[in-house]
C-alpha cells in the first residue's frame, strides 16, 4: 500500500488527474484503472491518481499525488451523483474504504452513489511523508503524551523537541503544508475531476472536522453532509482541544465497561458492581506504574500503567472490545503470561504520527510554557484519573519549528442547510459535549442525531437502528429531520 509508483502503473488506463490539466470530462472518462492487490480490496474498486499543488499558495509550484478510488453504483439510473468518505484521524489511510463500506451501506445508498476513497495528502499512497523518528519514540505511551508515573513532564518535554526536530529535519517541503484547510482544498480538487457540480460526503471522527472546513470553506459546492463522531472545531485550540476531551470521553464511556465487567465478576473478579471494577482498573494502573510487567514485541516492551491506560482507552472505541481489555487485566493482575501484543507496524507509525503532528502543529499554534503545562497536568490527574493527565500534556506542537501559514478556520452556519450530525452520547474520543460545540458552530446548516450508545463511530457501527435510519434517510432524499432528535 505504500508504493506509489505501483500504484501509478496498474493499468495503461490509469492516468494522472491533474485539475486544470484536463476537463472534468475526461477525467472521469479516462483515469480509472485496477487498484493495488490487498487483502480485502473488492474486484469492483477502482483507483486513480489526482496530482495538486504542495502549496495551494503558489499555483504553477511542485506538485503532490492523491490516491483516489470509487466503487460505482450499479444503478446508474438512480445515480445522484457521489459519496466521498472522509477518514478520521488525522492520519487515517481511506483509499480502501469503499471496499469496506460496500458491505455495510444500505442497498438504497449504494444505488444512489459511487462511493468515493482517498489517501489524504501524506498519508498512504498519497506522497506520503515521515520524520524519521526514533522507533523508541513511537511508544504507544509517547503517541499520546502520558506523563510519568509521579505526574512529572520532563520526559514528555524531551519527547515533544525530539519529534518536532526530527520533522524539521527528515519532513521535506510537504510536512509544512499538510492541514486541515489544504485537506479541504484537495477534497474541492476531487470533486473537479470526477466531474461534479456538488459532492456529498460521510466525515468520520477527525474526518468531521475536515468535512465542517470543507462546508465553511466551499459551502455551495457541497449536496449533502453526513458528520458521524463530531469533533470540537474551536478554531482557538483545534486539536489542542481534541487532546483534553480524552479525558471527559473516557469518563463518559468507561461506566459501560465497568457495567459490562461486574456483570461477569465470576469470570474477571474486578468486582460486583461498576464502581468496585473502577478501583480494580484504577488499582491494577497504579501497580504497574510501579512494577512493570515484561511484554516483548509490544512497544514500549512492557506493561506499564500507561500502556494499560492506553490500552483501555481504544477498548473503549467499541464494545467488541471489552472482552480483550478484561482479559489482559485479569492476565495482570495474576502476573500470569500476557496475551501477544496487538502493536502497529513502525512504518506505519512513522507515516501515521508525521502527517498527524503536522495536521495538528500547521492548523493553528500551541502555547509552549513548561510550567504552564505542569500545572496543568497535575489538575487533570486529579479530575480525571482514568488518563492520568495525558489529556492537558505537552507535545510537539510547543517546539513545532512552522508558524501556521494559515490562521483556523472557524466554522459557521453560512451556507446551504444540508448537514446532519450523528452522535453516540458516550464516545471516549469525541466526546457529546464537543459535538455539540460543532452542532452550534454550524446553527441553521444542520441538525443532530444523538444516539444513546456508547463508542466511537455511529452509522452503520453500534446496531442503532433508529440512528442507522436517520443517516439513510437523509442520503436517499436530502430531508433533514425537522428538529434535533434523540435515538
Amino acid at each position: 500500500m505504500r508504493n506509489l509508483a505501483r500504484l501509478s502503473a496498474v493499468g495503461a488506463s490509469t492516468a494522472i488527474l491533474a485539475a486544470g490539466l484536463v476537463t472534468p470530462a475526461q477525467a472521469a472518462a479516462t483515469s480509472w484503472g485496477a487498484c493495488p492487490a490487498g487483502p480485502g480490496v473488492d474486484a469492483r474498486q477502482e483507483c486513480a491518481t489526482l496530482r495538486v499543488p504542495t502549496d495551494y499558495q503558489a499555483s504553477g509550484g511542485p506538485t503532490i499525488s492523491l490516491a483516489v478510488s470509487r466503487i460505482k453504483t450499479a444503478k446508474p439510473a438512480l445515480r445522484r451523483g457521489v459519496l466521498l468518505i472522509i477518514p478520521g484521524g488525522p492520519g487515517s489511510p481511506g483509499l480502501n474504504r469503499p471496499s469496506i463500506q460496500v458491505k455495510r451501506l444500505p442497498q438504497d445508498v449504494l444505488d444512489r452513489y459511487d462511493i468515493i476513497g482517498f489517501d489524504p495528502r501524506g498519508v498512504g499512497q498519497s506522497s506520503p511523508v515521515s520524520c524519521g523518528f526514533e522507533t523508541r519514540d513511537l511508544s504507544l505511551t509517547k503517541l499520546k503524551p502520558y506523563p510519568d508515573a509521579d505526574g512529572g513532564i520532563a520526559e514528555n518535554v524531551a519527547w515533544s523537541r525530539r519529534i518536532a526536530e526530527a520533522c524539521a529535519r527528515n519532513g521535506g517541503p510537504l510536512i509544512r503544508h499538510i492541514s486541515t484547510r489544504n485537506e479541504a482544498r484537495d477534497i474541492d480538487r476531487i470533486r473537479q475531476a470526477l466531474g461534479e457540480k456538488k459532492i456529498s460526503y460521510w466525515g468520520v471522527s477527525y474526518g468531521t472536522y475536515a468535512g465542517a472546513v470543507y462546508a465553511t470553506m466551499f459551502p455551495e459546492r457541497t449536496d449533502r453532509v453526513v458528520l458521524d463522531s463530531n469533533d470540537d472545531p474551536d478554531p482557538r485550540r483545534v486539536a489542542r482541544q481534541w487532546l483534553a476531551n480524552y479525558a471527559v470521553g473516557v469518563e463518559d464511556r468507561f461506566p459501560d465497561f465497568a457495567a459490562w465487567a461486574a456483570a461477569r465478576d465470576g469470570e474477571y473478579g474486578f468486582g460486583t458492581d461498576a464502581a468496585a471494577v473502577r478501583r480494580t482498573f484504577l488499582d491494577l494502573a497504579a501497580e504497574l506504574d510501579r512494577k512493570p510487567l515484561p511484554w516483548p514485541r509490544a512497544n514500549p516492551a512492557e506493561l506499564n500503567g500507561n500502556l494499560l491506560r492506553e490500552i483501555m482507552l481504544n477498548a473503549l472505541y467499541s464494545d467488541t472490545n471489552f472482552a480483550m481489555l478484561a482479559g489482559l487485566m485479569r492476565a495482570a493482575k495474576a502476573s500470569d503470561e500476557l496475551p501477544p501484543p496487538n502493536t502497529p507496524p513502525v512504518d506505519v507509525l512513522q507515516n501515521t504520527a508525521a502527517h498527524a503532528g503536522a495536521t495538528m502543529c500547521n492548523d493553528v499554534e500551541w502555547p509552549d510554557s513548561i510550567s504552564r503545562h505542569q500545572r496543568q497536568v497535575t489538575r487533570d490527574r486529579a479530575a480525571h484519573p482514568l488518563t492520568a493527565g495525558m489529556p492537558a500534556n505537552m507535545g510537539p506542537c510547543a517546539f513545532w519549528p512552522f508558524k501556521p501559514a494559515e490562521p483556523p478556520v472557524r466554522v459557521t452556519s453560512r451556507g446551504p442547510a444540508n448537514v446532519l450530525l450523528i452522535q453516540n452520547l458516550r464516545d471516549p474520543s469525541t466526546p457529546y459535549s464537543g459535538a455539540l460545540k460543532m452542532r452550534r458552530a454550524l446553527g441553521q446548516r444542520a441538525r443532530m442525531v444523538s444516539v444513546d450508545s456508547g463508542g466511537h463511530g455511529v452509522y452503520l457501527a453500534n446496531g442503532n437502528a433508529c440512528g442507522d435510519q436517520a443517516v439513510t434517510a437523509f442520503l436517499t432524499t436530502g430531508n433533514l429531520p425537522h428538529h434535533d432528535k434523540n435515538c
